[in-house]
């Protein structure tokens, strides 16, 4: 299966909680961290979910 790799560029301070469970489920929870993940829906949705904090690298 297909992969992408998943920066984090924002800080998830003042944020709403759904936004920073979204990170840790997606692995991230520090700037610049990046992670490597399946490309299926579900994933593609929590990135949406949080476009403003994170940018697919590839």
């Amino acid at each position: 299966m297909a992969k992408i790799t998943v920066k984090q560029i924002g800080s998830p301070i003042r944020r709403k909680n759904d936004q920073r469970a979204t990170l840790v489920g997606l692995g991230l929870n520090r700037l610049g961290r990046t992670r490597e993940l399946e490309d299926t829906p579900s994933v593609r949705g929590m990135v949406a979910k949080v476009a403003h904090l994170v940018e697919v690298v590839g």
